[in-house]
């Protein structure tokens, strides 16, 4: 599945986005975001405080309990504000 990051999470773990193959453990948004902080100090960084990220599934927005079964694309994003 490919994994794209945006705004400072883009900035925190130097790419925009990737292909992953996370194990089959990984279920859920939590899990696979879970399984990123292990991989590298930047993605803990990234990641550290969760409740300042979004997540969208092949482009609708879901919550972080969502399967990921089928995902392709998994888009993680800070909330959107106006101006």
């Amino acid at each position: 599945m490919q994994v794209l990051y945006f705004a400072w999470l883009r900035e925190r773990i130097g790419v925009g986005s990737e292909d992953v193959s996370p194990p089959d453990t990984v279920t859920t948004v939590g899990g696979l975001i879970d399984w990123l902080k292990t991989r590298e100090d930047r993605y803990a960084a990234a990641f550290a405080d969760t409740k300042s990220i979004r997540v969208a599934i092949d482009q609708e927005q879901a919550d972080f309990d969502a399967s990921i079964a089928g995902a392709r694309e998994i888009a993680l994003f800070p909330p959107v504000t106006g101006g």
